[in-house]
């Protein structure tokens, strides 16, 4: 198993040392197009080998695709992150060239790779990376709604005093901060509806600090969030490489599930082997399907910037 992570930044490098902890590969490449950054980081990693006690070994690559040769997973993290202020989408029109060329790239080499896709706007990279590519659809998965849902269910802990470990729930729609959709009536405290916990105004509040949970972090660190974002990143790689089926809110290609088509969109899916092999279907209430609907507009307006 070889496993590679484009860009050597805090969420490619946080990315590549948790993939690398959980010994998913023999190999883990981490490429960048700073010279050496990649290298030293991955020298770094490796040096934690002994102490941690880990067989994987990283190897750091200044823009040499051909050492991500025969990869079998890809996560594609480089570009600009978050500034203060900045939303996803100010991101398109710098991003969009460097997810284009980091997946002529990578497919060059790894044509039957399962791309995972970071970068923001996440959802449109995810559309312009697969319409571009013209891989199968179930090959390309965008992160975001791993990481939206990880920060509901912790804010939910937080206004409940509860353990993380024991509160389900899940984020869908867009990765932005007014399109995502925490689904706060479908969330669970150990297998109890946290409604049975929370009123109706703490629930709206926490729903709230979701939707703007990346952008709280930008604020108070000065740049993007990278621990959490990386540890979502791997959850889904964990789920395609030891086939786990573990069902995850993702970004992917829509043909009608949802009243939506031709669109990349958050919604559950089964991550395996062969990458997302069933979306979920949520019975969701009106005001949800209206939620949906909107956010897919937003969505689409910011794929039109793409002229596809």
């Amino acid at each position: 198993m070889k496993i590679t992570v484009v860009g050597a930044g805090a969420v490619g490098a946080t990315t590549a040392d948790n993939i690398i902890r959980r010994e998913l590969a023999e190999e883990v490449v981490l490429l960048d197009i700073k010279e050496g950054v990649s290298e030293g980081k991955s020298l770094d990693m490796y040096q934690t080998a002994a102490l941690l006690g880990f067989n994987t070994k990283p190897v750091g690559s200044t823009n040499d695709y051909e050492k991500t040769k025969g990869s079998d997973v890809v996560v594609i993290t480089s570009g600009l992150p978050r500034k203060p202020g900045m939303t996803r989408e100010e991101l398109i029109g710098i991003n969009a060239g460097i997810v284009k060329g980091v997946t002529e790239n990578i497919l060059k080499y790894s044509p039957d790779a399962i791309i995972i896709v970071v970068s923001n706007p996440m959802d449109t990279m995810t559309y312009l990376a697969l319409k571009e590519s013209g891989i199968a659809k179930e090959k390309l998965i965008g992160m975001g709604g791993a990481l939206d849902s990880a920060r509901f269910k912790t804010y939910l802990a937080l206004a409940m005093n509860a353990s993380p470990l024991d509160i389900h729930g899940m984020v869908i729609g867009g990765h932005g901060d007014t399109t995502m959709i925490p689904l706060t009536r479908l969330a669970t405290y150990n297998g109890l509806p946290v409604s049975n916990f929370l009123s109706t105004d703490e629930l709206e509040k926490v729903a709230a600090d979701t939707m703007v949970g990346g952008a709280t972090l930008t604020k108070l660190i000065g740049t993007s969030a990278w621990y959490a974002p990386g540890a979502a990143t791997l959850l889904l790689v964990e789920s395609i490489v030891r086939d786990q089926k573990r069902i995850v809110p993702c970004s992917v290609y829509l043909e009608g599930e949802y009243g939506q088509s031709d669109i990349c969109m958050g919604v559950p899916v089964v991550l395996g082997r062969k990458g997302w092999e069933k979306i979920i279907h949520l019975d969701l209430t009106d005001s949800e399907k209206a939620a949906f609907e909107k956010s897919a507009e937003a969505v689409r307006s910011m794929n039109a910037a793409l002229n596809l």
